[in-house]
């Protein structure tokens, strides 16, 4: 019996268990998977060996974006929804075209296409990357005879015409003034349901991302300890189970573990900021407009977050503890550090010992 399910991308997942075989498709049509559906079971009952559609004619460029789609959500690994989107307007781009047309040419002519648009170079770069994704998907895979030369000659190419490369790495902090402005604001603004104004103080104290912050439970919070647990913590190599212990420190010039008190006094549920956090992320945005703060990011909070641990004296082992950062290839993007900070640090370190940012502080600086 066929079970029909609508994917986040508006397509069908169609799947047939029969007899004790399993087959699954992916059409842009429910009447083309009903179709589809009631063919495999005819075959199935003739004793003939069911196949889908898009394993036996992968002719288009959507073939091989149904393809990969329709096998990681079998495996139980659904694309989250950057990715998503980010296929699905690849199948818009080229899904009509033919898979052996996939050139060079026809790659550097999409990115043009695409700059034109206004996508910068690290979005163009990942539309190839997935295209290269999709590719290789289809020839390990399903044994299609493709190769991703031309996506590799293609980058060569546009990376020479800088329509491709990395992001540039962003290096705003707010100043003092413009984050009691922020706090002062959404403080005094009663018709906003959203403690603005607490958040922001606790995402500088605790180096948090919205999402992180708005998933915090009272049950992940250890009063003796002071820390608290944060559930799958964005990481690009495990980006599903990665609970990591974050102690609540006083060491940014708010203190984590009050705000975080204080904060259960105006709750009673099971979330300690029991908030969306696209909503939190548009009231930030619009507190800056009225303020006319501009290219303010609340991301932009991580960045100050870590930078003021550093000034704080906090060595990199340390630090890491909080943010959660593997690497200091990957936490030294976080640190702008003002060379202010450097007068405070020195104030705590003798004469005679090294500045060593590698040395680990005494377990009584962590807090």
């Amino acid at each position: 019996m066929a079970t029909f399910k609508q994917l986040p991308s508006n397509n069908w997942r169609v799947q047939v268990r029969r007899k004790g075989r399993y087959v699954s498709e992916t059409f842009r049509r429910r009447r083309d998977g009903e179709e589809w559906a009631l063919d495999i079971e005819r075959r199935i009952d003739r004793g003939e060996a069911p196949t889908t559609r898009s394993h036996s004619d992968p002719t288009l460029f959507e073939h091989l974006v149904e393809m990969h789609l329709a096998d990681m959500l079998e495996v139980g690994k659904p694309p989250r929804r950057s990715k998503a989107f980010s296929m699905e307007r690849l199948r818009v781009r080229l899904g009509k075209v033919q898979i052996r047309d996939i050139s060079r040419e026809r790659l550097i002519q999409f990115a043009k296409d695409r700059a034109k648009e206004g996508a910068g170079p690290t979005t163009v770069s990942m539309d190839l990357g997935h295209i290269k994704t999709l590719i290789s998907h289809a020839a390990a895979v399903h044994g299609v005879q493709l190769t991703t030369a031309s996506v590799d000659l293609a980058r060569i190419a546009l990376k020479r015409l800088g329509l491709v490369g990395k992001s540039n790495e962003r290096d705003r902090r707010p100043t003092q003034d413009e984050i009691d402005r922020i706090v002062a604001y959404a403080d005094a603004n009663l018709r906003q349901s959203i403690p603005l104004g607490r958040i922001v103080r606790f995402a500088i104290a605790t180096a948090m991302r919205e999402e992180e912050i708005c998933k915090i439970r009272i049950s992940d919070i250890n009063e003796v300890t002071r820390i608290v647990i944060v559930r799958d913590r964005k990481d690009p190599r495990n980006k599903d189970g990665n609970d990591q212990k974050v102690p609540l420190l006083n060491s940014t010039g708010y203190d984590a573990w009050s705000l975080l008190q204080e904060q259960r006094r105006h709750r009673n549920g099971a979330r300690i900021f029991p908030y969306n956090s696209r909503s939190l992320g548009t009231a930030f945005r619009r507190t800056c407009r009225k303020l006319k703060i501009e290219d303010l990011h609340f991301h932009d909070l991580r960045h100050e977050a870590t930078s003021r641990l550093f000034e704080a004296g906090f060595a990199i082992e340390q630090v890491a503890l909080v943010t959660g950062h593997k690497d200091w290839k990957m936490l030294k993007r976080y640190a702008n550090l003002r060379p202010e900070s450097l007068l405070r640090i020195s104030r705590t370190i003798s004469p005679l010992t090294p500045l060593n940012q590698n040395a680990v502080l005494p377990l009584d600086r962590v807090g």
